[in-house]
């Protein structure tokens, strides 16, 4: 039998709207449970409405809300108070085999405490919720639905290698990027996280119901509406406030100037995630919001797993490797025998004095390099002078 905590949290969650905060001061100020009271009191009349938030909005100044935003919300929420049943949703949560977490609860993803007053009031949590706690080093891959190969490709790309070095995938589970990046978190045998912006049990968008099933074995479908729950453009709007908060950080990978996943980044940046983003081609308009994070400076220049793992990993560690260029032979060179290579001329012998003037380096220093070049097959002597041993150049690779 579900505590009262949870079916209040469980009716809040169908009163109100996902991220409505005038709800959610309302539940960090009464409570879940005494602020439905209070809404439920507040509901039966327009002037118990108007009454009840004067009175609120006077007694507690934390609230942060006056009493005609305070009116509305009760207006909003008044037609939806006759059809509560926390106990009806809860039970259909049990029969499918999920469940409903609370901000109290040992499985909460705690990065949604960052949300404040937009903090859900609950979650319903479907798949293993071991999977919640691997949120604490998480990545959100997310892009457009219309994506390109190239997006599709490499949002799969940067999952499998994340998620084999141990950073969780999260996304909204829906067409385009969000699928590709729950599938290569899946084929490196990972766990991924998936919110979805209608009630769980509806495994939306129906197209992707294999995929999200398969999310289900290892991982978790997450969502804060109760079953039943219909996904609509305001909501995916707001699912992507929990994407953001939830994760480590956020990648855009590919994403055209006005889509939705530019939202989840605000997101991010507003709560102080780190954001990266993927370049695309100057003519895709497919990564034309990818290009502007990057030119404002709201996001930093990923291009493969390992810069999505520092982007998310310790301050300090997880450090991407540095592009390696091609190896050459003189890298293992001191700095005075650097010098004295790209003095000495590839066919005509120079003399002692013309390689040390060439080389802005004393006599006695040439003299010294000049020999451990050579011990080491980069020079040789001919006649009264010293040039390079033949084939160097190339094996050194320089440039020409």
């Amino acid at each position: 039998m579900p505590d009262v905590l949870h079916l209040a949290c469980a009716a809040w969650a169908r009163l109100a709207e996902p991220g409505d905060t005038a709800a959610g001061a309302i539940v960090r100020v009464l409570g879940p449970v005494d602020g439905l009271v209070w809404a439920r009191a507040a509901a039966r009349g327009p002037d118990e409405a108007a009454r009840a938030a004067r009175t609120l909005s006077g007694d507690r100044p934390d609230l942060g809300i006056g009493p005609v935003a305070l009116g509305r919300a009760v207006a909003r929420w008044a037609p939806r108070v006759p059809g509560l049943d926390a106990e009806r949703d809860l039970e259909a949560t049990r029969r499918l085999g999920a469940r409903f977490v609370v901000p109290a609860d040992a499985d909460w993803p705690g990065g949604l405490d960052d949300l404040g007053d937009a903090t859900p009031r609950g979650l319903w949590l479907r798949g293993d919720p071991a999977a919640v706690h691997g949120l604490s080093r998480s990545v959100a891959l997310v892009g457009a639905r219309a994506c390109t190969d190239y997006g599709s490709h490499v949002a799969a790309d940067l999952a499998h290698g994340a998620a084999s070095q141990g950073v969780v995938v999260v996304s909204g589970g829906a067409y385009g990027i969000d699928a590709a990046a729950h599938r290569g978190a899946l084929a490196a045998g990972a766990p991924t996280v998936a919110f979805l912006a209608g009630g769980v049990d509806r495994l939306y968008p129906a197209g992707n119901a294999d995929l999200l099933r398969a999310v289900l074995t290892d991982g978790l479908v997450i969502g804060e509406l109760p079953p039943g729950g219909v996904p609509t453009r305001v909501r995916f709007l707001q699912r992507n406030r929990l994407i953001a908060a939830a994760s480590s950080g956020t990648v855009v990978v590919e994403a055209a100037w006005r889509s939705g996943a530019l939202s989840t980044a605000a997101h991010a940046q507003s709560l102080l995630r780190p954001v990266g983003a993927v370049p695309g081609p100057v003519t895709s308009m497919a990564s034309g919001g990818c290009h502007r994070l990057l030119r404002d400076g709201g996001a930093v220049c990923v291009t493969d797993a390992d810069e999505v793992v520092e982007l998310v990993g310790r301050v300090g560690g997880d450090l991407a490797p540095w592009p390696a260029g091609a190896a050459r032979e003189t890298d293992a060179l001191d700095a005075v025998g650097r010098r004295l290579f790209d003095a000495l001329p590839l066919r005509r012998a120079a003399t002692v004095t013309v390689v040390a003037r060439d080389a802005g380096l004393a006599l006695d220093e040439t003299l010294g390099g000049l020999g451990l070049l050579e011990v080491a097959g980069f020079a040789e002597r001919s006649g009264d002078g010293w040039r390079r041993r033949p084939g160097t150049s190339a094996r050194d690779g320089a440039p020409s």
